[in-house]
């Protein structure tokens, strides 16, 4: 017998090959990515650097004034703050929350049913969400404030007029529409820990918090990786929540005395209500270059790309 004569085309041409037909699978997706993403983000970033009107559709190039004003902007500063203030509340309870449905899912019940109904909340759109809490939660009519005052509580709850409780308000919707969600995410995960290693664990007589502290968290940690950038980049860009829930009823978007008035509502405002387009621009690019550091800290502090499973 004669032995096989090399592929010779292996490290070219077959390779080459294989690239044309690709390219024309990814080309709708590209031509979407560069249409809806690459451009708009490059027109934003030329826009930074003008005094851009938007009713007047016209402006001048300034250099770098716009970021001058908002790095001495105490406004901005504060609505940075109070974002970073929901992002605290909305993560901390959204993830051990999450964290808590997922392991009692695993150990407890997998049913299709049970997931099918932690979807629904994340199902519904974020104004139908913020208009259903509005109206459970209003000072009057809302069927929380009537339970509230059922069990001994005098005067109704103002969730949205206080400026003390809006932003913990927001919060808690929040985390109420995302956390099944986020709760079937982990529950994915801890489908890719092996029974064996649990077993071998109760064999040499670990607790359950013993297994869920040295096993679980530590095997889980590339999917608790990808769910902590997910939550905490959907939790800076929340808006229309916050937008709808505390403009309704005859409130100011972002109020009561700009209380809830965070990052994407701060942009809106002066993009939108004020015609500011070159500033919000300048605003928006400087929300992504933080969010493009938060989530780099976060890869490397959680070291998503490794994993304890051999």
């Amino acid at each position: 017998m004669t032995a096989a004569a090399p592929n010779t085309k292996r490290g070219g041409t077959d390779l080459d090959g294989g690239w044309k037909i690709a390219i024309w699978f990814l080309l709708p997706s590209l031509i979407g990515w560069a249409t809806f993403i690459f451009f708009p983000v490059l027109r934003g970033i030329y826009l930074s650097f003008t005094d851009w009107n938007l009713l007047a559709n016209d402006g001048e190039f300034i250099g770098t004034d716009n970021y001058a004003t908002l790095f001495n902007d105490g406004d901005f500063g504060r609505s940075l703050l109070r974002t970073l203030w929901y992002v605290l509340l909305n993560i901390g309870s959204q993830t051990i929350m999450a964290i808590a449905i997922a392991v009692a899912m695993d150990r407890l019940t997998r049913s299709v049913v049970i997931r099918g109904l932690l979807l629904l909340p994340w199902l519904m759109p974020n104004v139908v969400v913020a208009l259903l809490w509005l109206w459970m939660l209003d000072g009057s009519l809302g069927i929380v404030n009537t339970i509230l005052q059922g069990v001994g509580f005098d005067e109704p709850v103002r969730f949205f007029q206080d400026t003390g409780k809006v932003i913990a308000t927001v919060a808690g919707i929040n985390t109420w529409k995302f956390t099944g969600y986020t709760a079937l995410l982990m529950f994915a995960g801890l489908q890719t820990i092996p029974g064996t290693v649990y077993e071998a664990a109760a064999m040499d007589g670990a607790t359950e918090w013993q297994m869920f502290r040295r096993i679980t968290l530590p095997l889980m940690r590339p999917v608790l990786a990808l769910v902590m950038v997910l939550t905490v980049v959907g939790s800076f860009q929340v808006f229309d929540i916050v937008q709808i829930a505390t403009g309704g009823f005859g409130g100011t978007p972002g109020g009561p005395a700009q209380a809830s008035e965070v990052v994407y509502v701060y942009i809106f405002k002066h993009g939108w209500r004020f015609g500011d387009l070159g500033y919000a621009a300048a605003l928006s690019v400087v929300l992504v270059s933080i969010l493009l550091g938060v989530t780099a800290i976060q890869l490397r502090l959680l070291r998503a790309g490794e994993s304890d499973l051999s």
